[in-house]
């Protein structure tokens, strides 16, 4: 049998969850296409096993290319948003207004292999996009999967052919299954089910039989072998032929074999018991992946109890009409696009479809007003990640939304608690319109989700689409333009920008709601700072922080932290260096348990106590924050961090270091598009630095040390930065070598505490500050530089978030005397 293991996870390609079986001639046949193509599309009917032909291709090819990336499109139904869910699949962000531009300057950049999956409903723009990317990217090949040719000049288009059967007269032989791939697949999966299931001269008339009524098509021959459990072979193919008898007038204007397909998944339909089908065909409500908590509260009523949910569940996935995928440690669900399509038209009609839509838009909803909810606090990693999994179910949400006509369709939700209550102080719950609920939602969003992630484009998007179905004045409104603006700013879109954030500021006043007041001038208050109107910034921004005094939703206890912090920079740059310190306490002490904020201030903070030449605070600070930022995936931030620290490294002498530490952060822009954010004098102290490295290294020097930077890894500078790098591993082994030389202070060092956040090399060294050793001392009784005792004393300070050495010595003996009690 033609049969391949499954391969290990490559990229972000999906791991292999059952064997892959055949398709060895289509595999060669796809390497060749592309060694003389840059473009081959996989077309056939649906169930013929394109997605996974390709991706076995992709992944097995994987070694000649710097990247593998695929972007699935099934979910997908806004054509505007391919670019960005190509370039998120990527693991680009979205800060630029082009974001078309990022992607093409990121794929130019090495050599990648991009799987478009599932092109057919968004045929014209994946066909503008491999079009584009093909002309800019010179080492860029795709492989891409539709119903029909994307017609693109340069494309190969490969039709993929259902298995190889046997004739009905072909000679039994043990070769079989290797000589006909749907043999071979229908043998491998019935062996999942039966472990003793093998081809005989007794049933090979019966299995040729099967895999010639179902045309070789994998899914349904898939789908067939799991029935195996209960029939025979031969009482497989007597029923389903009777099947074909009663479904010949069905498939009107379906080809053979996509009648054969239907057939057969009708067949497997009308085989579930009612509850089994009224919950399946509801789950076609789910555009991509979806849990057990989704499936509870859309998917029962009406027949279905929620407590058989999981038993119903379990059932579908033992029939291969669901799949099982896990992410991050949980579980979700996925069904195949071919069997949601057949799904679908089993409702009972438009008003069953109607009311699940309204079901989902509502549930997804709740789930942002949650995640809202438990924002500030120890779950917001979870929901940072939870968002991220469901944002193709909120993409359906909000275009549900601005689909209602006349945005009829009401929604109830709880007000008060996230801070979109049409008037200051309400409580309880209102009725609000479709469109004003999918604003709201898009509000949230943009606090929880797109500027965190930096997917300022998709936030925009939402926005101005929402902003635009929804055109009565009130406080939601004004602060959907002010978060517009924000995001605009920050992508350089200073037109956009200073149109919303007047039109914001202007409706928050003629309201007169405190909230919307409050942040609107906090956006107001961020684009003087950044023309250099400070005085007027001042003002704005301590506007904002009295009337976000006191609210306790989470957009205003965020708004109040960014407001101090730029109030603290507008205090730096007029030499009020007393004002700036207690404003960056103050934001220290808001930030306890919001991690997305805290890393934000810290990096803040150490800028502005760069600005004032406090070189060991700055330091200090930034390494705190780039600690924070790689423990919250937040790449911004990193390259926000590392730049700093680049210029750190410059007012301190280290050229080298800081043109090197400059070339990773061009890095991190290509990977994460996650450049620093250079606005106003930000982009003046960037210049500023690079001057000063092409003056001391010259320009040869400087960007010879750019390009080594370049090749370092994010992650790599980042573990450098923060001391848990090769020459802290080295330092390690040292310590290994003396222990077992019976060195006298080995003999007597603490054990190793995992609770502590320090390497065993900081912690070793911070036991040496407590006994009141100086650097010099420590290098020697360590013997290692005192270049490289210095630095771990810095880091042990940051992650500590610690001043002063004395800091360090009490916190080490509170420790040791805790771990005598």
């Amino acid at each position: 049998m033609a049969r391949t293991a499954c391969l290990r996870q490559v990229g972000n390609l999906p791991a292999d969850l059952t064997s892959f079986v055949g398709r060895r001639r289509e595999l060669t046949e796809i390497r060749r296409m592309l060694s003389v193509s840059r473009l081959v599309t996989l077309t056939g009917v649906g169930g013929v096993g394109k997605t996974r032909l390709a991706l076995r291709a992709a992944a097995e090819q994987h070694r000649a290319f710097d990247k593998v990336v695929l972007a699935d499109l099934t979910g997908l139904t806004d054509p505007e948003l391919v670019v960005e869910t190509v370039a998120a699949a990527a693991g680009l962000r979205d800060q630029s207004t082009r974001p078309l531009d990022a992607l093409s300057h990121f794929l130019a950049a090495q050599r990648t292999l991009l799987v478009l999956d599932n092109c057919e409903h968004l045929r014209d723009a994946c066909a503008r996009l491999a079009d584009h990317l093909l002309r800019i990217a010179p080492e860029l090949r795709i492989i891409a999967t539709s119903r029909q040719s994307l017609g693109v000049t340069c494309e190969h288009q490969m039709p993929i052919a259902p298995l190889s059967v046997p004739e009905p007269d072909a000679p039994f032989t043990a070769t079989l299954p290797q000589a006909y791939d749907a043999v071979g697949l229908l043998v491998e999966r019935a062996r999942a089910v039966l472990p003793d299931f093998a081809l005989s001269q007794d049933n090979k008339t019966a299995v040729v039989e099967l895999c010639r009524r179902l045309d070789g098509i994998p899914l349904a021959i898939e789908l067939a072998a799991v029935r195996l459990r209960a029939l025979s072979v031969h009482a497989l193919v007597e029923r389903l032929g009777d099947r074909y008898t009663c479904l010949t007038n069905g498939g009107l204007g379906l080809t053979p074999r996509q009648r054969t397909l239907h057939s057969l998944i009708d067949w497997s339909f009308r085989l579930l018991s009612t509850q089994e089908r009224t919950i399946w065909t509801r789950m076609s409500v789910f555009p991509a992946d979806f849990d057990l908590d989704a499936v509870e509260v859309i998917c029962t009523g009406d027949g279905v109890d929620s407590a058989d949910t999981l038993d119903l569940v379990d059932t579908l996935l033992d029939k291969s009409l669901l799949v099982r995928e896990e992410h991050g440690g949980e579980v979700r669900y996925r069904m195949l696009d071919t069997l949601r399509q057949f799904a679908r038209g089993r409702l009972s009609g438009p008003d069953e479809w109607a009311a699940l839509r309204q079901g989902h838009r509502d549930y997804y909803f709740r789930l942002v007003d949650r995640a809202a909810d438990e924002w500030i606090g120890p779950r917001q990693t979870y929901w940072f990640a939870r968002l991220g999994l469901e944002r193709a179910h909120l993409r359906a949400a909000m275009e549900h939304c601005l689909g209602q006509e006349g945005g009829a369709a009401g929604v109830t939700v709880a007000t008060g608690a996230r801070g979109v209550t049409e008037a200051t102080g309400a409580t309880g719950a209102m009725a609000v319109t479709a469109v004003t609920a999918g604003l709201r939602v898009a509000t949230a969003l943009a606090v929880l989700y797109w500027q965190p992630n930096s997917y300022f484009n998709e936030g925009r998007h939402w926005i101005d689409r929402l902003l635009a179905a929804s055109p009565e004045p009130s406080a939601l409104r004004a602060q959907a333009f002010c978060y517009g603006a924000e995001m605009a700013h920050v992508q350089s879109d200073e037109a956009a920008a200073d149109l919303m954030t007047k039109e914001g500021l202007a409706l928050a006043e003629r309201l007169g709601d405190r909230r919307a007041v409050a942040h609107a001038s906090r956006v107001a208050g961020l684009r003087v700072l950044t023309a250099g109107d400070w005085t007027t910034a001042i003002s704005l921004l301590e506007r904002s922080i009295a009337g976000y005094e006191g609210l306790r939703d989470t957009p205003s206890r965020i708004g109040i932290v960014i407001a101090m912090i730029i109030r603290a920079t507008a205090a730096t740059y007029l030499g009020d260096a007393q004002e700036a310190d207690r404003l960056f306490a103050r934001t220290l002490d808001l930030t306890e348990g919001n991690g997305s904020c805290r890393v934000w201030a810290l990096t803040i903070g150490a800028s502005n106590l760069w600005i004032r030449g406090d070189l060991d605070r700055a330091t200090s600070i930034a390494l705190q924050s780039l600690l924070l930022s790689r423990k919250h995936h937040d790449p911004h931030n990193v390259a926000t961090s590392l730049e700093l620290l680049a210029w750190v490294h410059a007012a301190r002498g280290r050229h080298r270091e800081a043109a090197h530490l400059l070339g990773v952060v061009e890095q991190a822009g290509d990977v994460f598009g996650a450049s620093p954010q250079r606005l106003g004098r930000q982009v003046e102290f960037h210049e500023q630095c690079v001057a000063v490295l092409k003056e001391k290294l010259g320009a040869e020097g400087f960007a010879r040390a750019v390009r080594q930077g370049r090749r370092c890894s994010v992650a790599q500078a980042v573990a450098r930065a923060l001391g848990d790098d090769a020459q802290d591993q080295g330092d390690q082994g040292d310590r290994r070598h003396r222990r077992d030389r019976g060195g006298e202070h080995a003999a007597h060092r603490e054990p190793e505490d995992d609770s502590s956040p320090l390497t065993a090399r900081e912690q070793e060294i911070a036991e040496l500050i407590a006994q009141g050793l100086s650097n010099k001392e420590i290098s020697s009784t360590l013997v290692i530089a005192q270049r490289t005792t210095e630095g771990h004393v810095e880091h042990i300070l940051a992650k500590l978030g610690f001043s002063s050495r004395t800091q360090i010595a009490a916190w080490t003996t509170a420790r040791k005397a805790g771990r005598r009690d």
